[in-house]
């Protein structure tokens, strides 16, 4: 395992990382606020799983290839992003009482995990992340396949803390959507808009962006 300075300097790093919004962020923000606390904390399982995937890809060299191949990045990074921009398109023409309706009762709480798995998934700078980020405090004498597995299981804890706490903070906002149709259609319209954005921005940016 890596030194104590070592896991130190990284776990400051993915902390920071971990801050930053990304789709995965996004998408728990948005599920949050449309449909609560529960469909909130759906998104952050999947996309917590999503995460695990990306952990055990590049740990097996998976994301090795993804860098390597210019058609696969593609590939994922298109299909990623026309996955934000349908769900995007979908929120636009979803009635406004639609994003209030609860998990429960319609089994969004199990989509919302679902979806929380494909965005995270579908996402290639993820994969391009733990191929980039994580070797840099492996310790080249030891296993290397066991410490890519528990630092990038820490980097995905450090992730699923700030999307819990994005869901957390955003469920507040649901009480006040319920009440107030005004608020509930640009809420549908800022949501759906942020996703078709973050998708184009998704498919057009290129390789090294």
């Amino acid at each position: 395992m890596p030194d104590a300075t070592s896991f130190g300097l990284f776990f400051v790093a993915a902390l920071v990382l971990a801050a930053t919004p990304g789709p995965g962020m996004l998408y728990v923000l948005a599920r949050s606020v449309g449909d609560g606390l529960g469909a909130g904390l759906a998104s952050t399982g999947g996309t917590a799983l999503g995460g695990r995937c990306h952990v055990l890809g590049a740990a097996l060299g998976l994301s090795a290839l993804l860098a390597a191949s210019s058609a696969a990045f593609t590939v994922v990074k298109l299909a990623g992003a026309g996955y934000l921009i349908y769900l995007g398109v979908r929120t636009l023409l979803a009635g406004d009482d639609a994003t209030i309706a609860t998990g429960a009762a319609s089994g969004g709480w199990r989509r919302a995990f679902g979806q929380g798995i494909v965005t995270e998934v579908l996402n290639p700078k993820t994969a391009l992340f733990f191929l980039a980020f994580v070797p840099q405090f492996i310790a080249p004498g030891g296993d290397v396949f066991a410490q890519f597995l528990v630092l990038g299981a820490v980097a995905v804890l450090l992730n699923t803390g700030a999307d819990l706490l994005v869901a957390i903070l955003a469920s507040p906002i649901t009480a006040r959507l319920r009440r107030s149709p005004r608020l509930r259609r640009g809420q549908r319209l800022g949501s759906g808009g942020a996703l078709i954005a973050l998708g184009v921005t998704a498919g057009v940016t290129g390789k090294g962006g």
